[in-house]
């Protein structure tokens, strides 16, 4: 009885220590939302009115770009994934892979082949893991991305577009990523970011209102040529920030788990080592018992 004891009381010190920590990462996390909150608040806006100028003055003019112009026979693909540099997030990463697979496996269907670009380290452990080839990856800003790590991402993607696709250029580019849309509910997004999709739904007027009228100086084909580069950093860096801000949820949510868990466990195994000193302490009774009463039997005998 006195080992099984104290087996119980070093997994209650054990089970404790875990404890420790994972309500510490669970308030790092809780802390750090606020920011990628601010963050995301701070970079939409100038995103979407980014793209509605950029949508504007591709649809009102007759400039003709490479950004904006529907390819006649698209064969190749470029998906960016965004994932975490760390674990312990929950499924935060495996949606965001899963949901870059679906997309994969839509786009090889339609005949094109799909070059895989991955922000974090858990999308390139995945893609390595299989032995899958990666066109480019970047890590060591996922939960912190900033403008500049953003520009770098951009840039390797619009050389990709811009190239010829004899040269291993790309027809159309898409961005896996997650949006955070509360503490509680991250989803997995996909988006085509080029060529720029240039519809103007009766949705899009009413919630953003008409479009605004421009004039365009020095011509159109200049002024795209100027906003497009910036309208696919904008839009990746807000993707960036909105992953950011969804890992910080994921990792609490699931740190809030195991805290709850390991609460749970530290209970059970109390009541396990309080039974098992009981029934110690009724054991040493008894035999205290049955040894008193062998004396007194044997006196007895004796007299």
């Amino acid at each position: 009885m006195g080992a099984q004891l104290r087996v119980y009381k070093r997994r209650i010190r054990s089970v404790t220590a875990t404890k420790k920590i994972t309500k510490a990462m669970e308030m790092i996390s809780a802390s750090r939302i606020m920011k990628a909150q601010r963050a995301v608040a701070a970079s939409s806006p100038y995103a979407i009115e980014l793209t509605r100028a950029v949508t504007a003055v591709a649809t009102r003019s007759n400039a003709k770009h490479p950004l904006t112009q529907e390819p006649v026979d698209a064969v190749r693909a470029a998906v960016l994934v965004v994932t975490a540099d760390r674990g312990l997030a929950g499924g935060y990463s495996s949606n965001a892979i899963k949901a870059s697979e679906q997309l994969s496996e839509r786009l090889r269907a339609e005949g094109k082949q799909v070059e895989t670009y991955i922000v974090g380290r858990k999308g390139v452990g995945y893609f390595a893991f299989r032995e899958r080839p990666v066109a480019g990856s970047w890590t060591g800003f996922s939960d912190k991305p900033t403008y500049q790590d953003a520009k770098a991402v951009s840039a390797a993607l619009i050389d990709a577009f811009v190239a010829d696709t004899a040269e291993g250029g790309v027809d159309e580019l898409h961005l896996v990523s997650t949006e955070f849309v509360s503490m509680l509910t991250q989803n997995p997004v996909e988006v085509r970011l080029l060529p720029l999709k240039l519809e103007e739904t009766q949705a899009a007027a009413q919630e953003h209102g008409p479009f605004p009228l421009y004039d365009f100086e020095p011509s159109a084909e200049g002024v795209l040529d100027a906003l497009l580069p910036r309208y696919v950093e904008s839009r990746i860096y807000n993707a960036l920030l909105q992953s950011a801000a969804s890992e910080h949820a994921a990792r609490r949510r699931a740190m809030k788990s195991a805290t709850d868990n390991a609460g749970d466990l530290i209970k059970s195994l109390s009541r396990r080592a309080n039974s098992a000193r009981q029934a110690e302490i009724t054991q040493e009774i008894s035999e205290i018992v049955g040894g008193a009463t062998a004396l007194a039997d044997a006196n007895a005998g004796r007299d």
